[in-house]
């Protein structure tokens, strides 16, 4: 087994050099790579040793509770104790008050090392956001600090029985009463819904509160506790037993007239419930990289030590002297290598604050690539290893089951392929993405560019002429090919400039 290593160089390098952090004003590059490092360690000594025996072991529901794997607890304390559930959040609330780039940095190492327990504590950062934006003062006082601490961890209690992605069609209801809300009703597919690692949960629930489609769900606040202590009333009914994230429990939640407190106004929750979510796609796009890279990390070296075959000379060579081997390394490599650069660009204009339309744009565009990426980058590692590949020792086939998820949680692929159609491309958000990649071919004289920038541009044009849902697989494609054109240009550069391994400018050839 290959014991797992974060990447953190090949992290530092596409957030510094490819995705352009350097440019802005807030950008530390030594307290960037000072606090990557601590994590790392942290990942690679404590974290990822529980992966493989948390797969192996799965969550239970004993008493109505849910017991994590063993050692997940203390892994979880170790964390929390270490500050780094507090990273983002604002200090005024007991956080570091940092950007969202030392959030990339640790959430890519987090979900290489252990995505079951990242999936759990993930949720956090998005529930903060959507508190400093839609909650009022009291509300942040009270639910910000112990996030921050790590006393509590976070769900997003969105999808029903008959209610997936079709939200018009969620039942679970709100009512109102003197002192708050009731919610009553079901919860499927809830990361974290239950765990005995944090001291509360605070469950995030989309609830009606009238009859009017969409615009009749409200968001609202259900912590797990009540305010004299006693447990409220939400309720396990079971686990999902699923292909991967075994150490993950997804949990189906029953609501009896649970005590709850609305965020926002009422019948805005989509509008809060999505501030939540889009974090949550940006992180996914981070999980979906991290398969990739474990994936090369696992078959390269195993390419490089075992010996199969001979070369042209007669004598014994090891895998990747093989031209079909190397083929399929070097995609591997690409495809983390590119799915990095493409959600690290979405990070940093997310953190420049100037162009929000380039960043609507491009977070599902970074969701379905990324994702996709870590399925093929894992598929393939399973090729290179060949019988070893398909057994549990060298753990691809975990990474291959754990990273079949993301393409279908916080939006199936097919539904951001047809937001991207229908919704973002005829507007501002498609505009901008036009003039983001009208500067890079202005700066790298790109043939490359130019021809998928035109291809891109004839099928804008076709989808105002045809059913754009129709075509939003074909247009989601042009666009990653369009801006993997530019961020091959920008790779290759940052190669030339800045002494990067070899293989980067290889795969950039």
């Amino acid at each position: 087994m290959k014991p797992f290593e974060a990447p953190l160089a090949d992290i530092l390098f596409s957030l510094e050099h490819v995705a352009g952090a350097t440019g802005l004003p807030d950008w530390d590059a030594e307290f960037a790579a000072e606090i990557g490092g601590h994590f790392a360690a942290f990942a690679e000594g404590e974290i990822a040793p529980l992966d493989e025996t948390g797969d192996l072991q799965g969550c239970s529901l004993k008493g109505g509770r849910v017991a994590m794997p063993d050692g997940f607890a203390e892994v979880y304390r170790a964390y929390a104790e270490q500050g780094w559930p507090s990273l983002t959040v604002p200090e005024a609330y007991g956080g570091q008050g940092l950007g969202a780039l030392m959030l990339a940095i640790t959430s890519e190492i987090f979900s290489g090392a252990n995505h079951s327990l990242q999936m759990v504590t993930g949720l956090v950062p998005g529930a903060v956001r959507t508190l400093l934006r839609f909650g009022t003062e009291a509300q942040k006082s009270r639910h910000i600090p112990p996030l921050a601490s790590g006393a509590t961890l976070a769900t997003m209690c969105l999808t029903e029985p008959g209610a997936g992605s079709d939200l018009s069609r969620v039942r679970c209801k709100a009512t109102p009463r003197s002192d708050g809300w009731a919610i009553s009703g079901e919860k499927i597919f809830i990361s974290g819904g239950d765990q005995d690692m944090s001291e509360s949960i605070l469950h995030l629930v989309l609830a009606r509160t009238s009859d009017e489609g969409v615009k009749g769900l409200s968001l609202f606040l259900c912590p797990c506790t009540r305010a004299d202590g006693s447990r409220n009333a939400v309720t396990v009914t079971r686990i999902e037993e699923k292909m991967g994230l075994h150490a993950s429990p997804t949990c189906q939640l029953a609501f009896d007239a649970a005590e709850a407190e609305l965020i926002g106004a009422e019948g805005q929750g989509l509008a809060a419930m999505f501030t939540m979510m889009n974090h949550a796609r940006a992180d996914v796009a981070l999980q979906g990289v991290a398969h990739a890279a474990r994936a090369h990390d696992i078959a390269s070296s195993y390419a490089a030590e075992r010996v199969q075959g001979r070369g042209g000379d007669g004598r014994p060579v090891a895998l990747e002297a093989h031209a079909d081997v190397r083929r399929m390394l070097d995609e591997i490599d690409w495809l983390a290598v590119s799915g990095r650069a493409l959600v690290h660009l979405a990070f940093v204009a997310m953190e420049a604050g100037d162009d929000p339309d380039l960043v609507a744009f491009l977070t599902p565009v970074a969701k379905v690539y990324c994702t996709e990426a870590g399925m093929r980058a894992a598929e393939l590692a399973m090729q290179v290893l060949g019988g070893y590949g398909y057994l549990r020792e060298y753990r691809v086939e975990q990474t291959y089951r754990d990273a079949r998820i993301t393409a279908i949680y916080e939006g199936a692929n097919g539904i951001h392929a047809r937001a991207l159609s229908t919704r973002l491309a005829p507007g501002a958000p498609g505009d901008a993405f036009d003039g983001f990649v009208v500067a890079e071919q202005s700066r790298w004289q790109s043939p490359e560019i130019d021809a998928a920038l035109g291809r891109w541009r004839l099928l804008r044009r076709q989808l105002a002429d045809r059913d754009p849902s129709q075509q939003a697989h074909p247009f989601m494609q042009a666009t990653i090919d369009t801006v993997l054109a530019c961020l091959r240009a920008r790779l290759r550069a940052a190669a030339d400039a800045h002494r990067s391994p070899e293989r980067i400018r290889r795969l950039c050839a």
